[in-house]
């Protein structure tokens, strides 16, 4: 095999299966043997399941992976109208928990899938073996004074030109990378926001999602009963490593690794590092 071909074969990312959630039709696939124990992948913004790649692929080695687009992401439904809040990820992903008919599955979540997961379990009653944070949403404040501008203007910069959203949304996805994104990685990202759909999705999610849902949950973190690693990039200029010196400190129990040279997305900045400290947490009993 070319390396070209190693590079395409390494890259291709598919969703092979629908749910019709409540908040539109979603986009999943499962990685690994059937029979494995579960672990759920849920992603950020504005990202999509294929950041979870490398780590998915890793991870179904020993575990069944499954790996979803949330409402309004990636390959999942975008349309006018449609509620893709924060509260509204939580609640689809307490239905592909039933829908998977997963009882008590193993979660990692990063960036605003932290917020999900976490809304999911505490406000809909959905039940982990164990949960891994990656670089979450959890704490107030958030939200960049950019991120609000963009939010406050969702309907103005949707009629941007094509040319400059993309070019907008290529800046702001690279700058979740320490160390600088692949160009194809980028151009994977930046891709589902660009097209018809995807530019007014872009500014939906944003328009829709402020700290009042993590404000709802956040002073219930001391409930947490059940095994919590906290993962964080030294370098992340979105979300301070700070923010994760607090996280762990609200969560009773929770287990800190902050990992060095990263950035927001670690996926990306410290695949390997990043895949070690989840493969250990998953192993490790109790």
């Amino acid at each position: 095999m070319t390396t070209a071909q190693e590079t395409a074969t390494r890259d291709a990312w598919a969703l092979d299966h629908t749910f019709p959630s409540s908040s539109g039709t979603v986009r999943w696939a499962a990685l690994g043997p059937a029979h494995a124990p579960p672990v759920v992948l849920v992603h950020g913004t504005p990202f999509s399941s294929y950041v979870w790649r490398g780590v998915a692929r890793a991870l179904a080695r020993e575990h069944r992976v499954y790996v979803w687009d949330l409402a309004g992401y990636g390959a999942s439904e975008m349309r006018q109208g449609q509620d893709v809040s924060l509260a509204a990820q939580g609640r689809v992903l307490t239905e592909l928990l039933g829908h998977w008919v997963l009882e008590r599955p193993a979660v990692l979540a990063h960036d605003f899938g932290g917020c999900v997961a976490l809304r999911a379990h505490l406000l809909h009653g959905a039940r982990y073996a164990r949960l891994a944070l990656v670089d979450p949403v959890a704490l107030a404040p958030w939200g960049s004074p950019a991120y609000r501008l963009l939010g406050a203007h969702a309907e103005v910069f949707g009629q941007l030109p094509a040319n400059l959203h993309e070019a907008l949304v290529r800046e702001y996805v690279g700058s979740a990378s320490h160390r600088g994104l692949h160009p194809a990685v980028l151009d994977r990202l930046v891709a589902p926001w660009c097209t018809a759909e995807g530019q007014p999705a872009f500014y939906r999610q944003i328009e829709q999602n402020d700290q009042r849902y993590t404000d709802e949950i956040q002073g219930r973190y001391g409930e947490l009963d059940l095994p919590v690693l906290i993962c964080w990039g030294t370098d992340d200029t979105w979300i301070p490593v700070e923010r994760g010196h607090e996280l762990a400190a609200a969560i009773p129990g929770a287990e800190l690794r902050v990992i060095e040279g990263a950035g927001h997305l670690v996926q990306e900045d410290a695949p390997a590092e990043l895949t070690a400290e989840l493969a250990r947490f998953l192993r490790t009993a109790g």
